[in-house]
């Protein structure tokens, strides 16, 4: 398995060639009348040079990693930054001066050799130059990975948060489908049994849908259309359902079982308590590029204290919240001239297709 080469030596052996490329050319102009007639000791002299400096720089990373500068204060840094560069610099101006004194460029050319002195000023700023770029990626980078990981603390913290929700969905679900067939055993043993089979289709729908973020509205329907079904046995004649769904809306992907667990806020809290029963009707249309569902039902609101607003309510504010922010939006009203209940929820459609 071939091993991948990293960032560093990337970065390293490409700025070091773009030097050597860059210093080359600056020599020969200054040499040479024609460019091609660099000698080879100049060229070796060069390639000699670089070399040594990718190993020098090489060193003072490893440095740097084993007395881990970069986990120091911010000024302990800086210090370092420029101390480092006085002494890297003096070793390689060490280096480059016994370098140009062992290899002998033609006699024909007069090349000026640099001192030490004027060596190590020019290797300063060159390693100081090599400090800076590499403290500032080792920023830049660290700024990036933080920032990552932090979104992907805050994705898993949703996913978690999400989960506990949906595990909260099946038992509250199951308990009022369960509590609607009890009526059934007694009155109607024929209708129980019938309302059992509807169950089953129910929780498996259900199962199917919970396991994926979002879901057809067709699907979510279908899962209310079976509720609403097995409902219907055990309110009959005082159960009064009706459908306004917009055609283009089917498709568009909302929560799973989140319009379920309207619905059935709907049954328990307005038609169960109705000694005429009741109607529900469920609406969902697209406006200003937003998916909105509606859920009405005859009643009237129970005002709760606040936090106390139970599952249904408290589920589906944090649901939306988690998933779209404040791109979503639920509100309940109360229309008491019409003796109507309305719970509505708004989601952007742009969202479902960046997920």
């Amino acid at each position: 398995m071939r091993r991948k080469i990293s960032t560093f030596w990337i970065f390293q052996l490409a700025g070091w060639l773009g030097f050597f490329v860059s210093t080359l050319l600056t020599n020969i102009t200054k040499l040479y009348s024609s460019p091609f007639a660099v000698s080879a000791s100049l060229f070796l002299q060069q390639l000699i040079e670089v070399t040594e400096g990718i190993l020098v720089t090489a060193v003072l990373r490893w440095f740097i990693i084993r007395s881990n500068i970069l986990q120091k204060k911010l000024m302990a840094q800086v210090w370092f930054i420029f101390l480092s560069a006085l002494v890297t610099s003096f070793i390689l101006s060490v280096i480059y001066t016994a370098t140009e004194n062992i290899i002998v460029l033609p006699e024909n050319y007069k090349y000026d050799k640099n001192t030490l002195w004027v060596n190590w000023t020019l290797n300063f700023f060159l390693v100081l130059m090599w400090n800076l770029i590499y403290f500032s990626y080792y920023y830049v980078a660290r700024s990036n990975r933080e920032r990552l990981d932090k979104a992907r603390l805050e994705s898993l913290v949703k996913d978690l948060e999400l989960k506990t929700i949906k595990a909260h969905i099946n038992p509250h679900f199951i308990f009022n489908a369960l509590n609607s067939i009890r009526y059934l055993v007694d009155e109607n043993p024929g209708q129980a049994r019938t309302a059992i089979t509807q169950l089953s289709i129910l929780l498996r729908s259900s199962l199917r849908a919970e396991d994926a973020s979002t879901t057809p509205l067709e699907n979510e329907l279908e899962i209310v259309q079976s509720y609403l079904n097995l409902e219907k046995l055990r309110f009959e004649e005082r159960l009064h359902i009706f459908m306004d769904i917009d055609e283009e809306t089917r498709g568009l992907q909302v929560p799973p079982m989140m319009l379920q667990t309207l619905v059935e806020n709907a049954i328990k809290h307005g038609i169960s308590k109705q000694i005429d029963g009741g109607d529900v009707r469920i609406v969902a249309v697209t406006e200003n590029n937003h998916l909105i569902l509606k859920v009405q039902n005859t009643g009237k609101f129970q005002h709760v204290k606040k936090g106390h607003d139970g599952f249904g309510i408290a589920g589906t504010k944090n649901r939306l919240a988690l998933m779209y922010g404040d791109k979503a939006n639920f509100t309940i009203k109360e229309y008491p001239h019409n003796n109507l209940v309305e719970a509505e929820v708004t989601i952007p459609v742009q969202s479902f297709f960046n997920q």
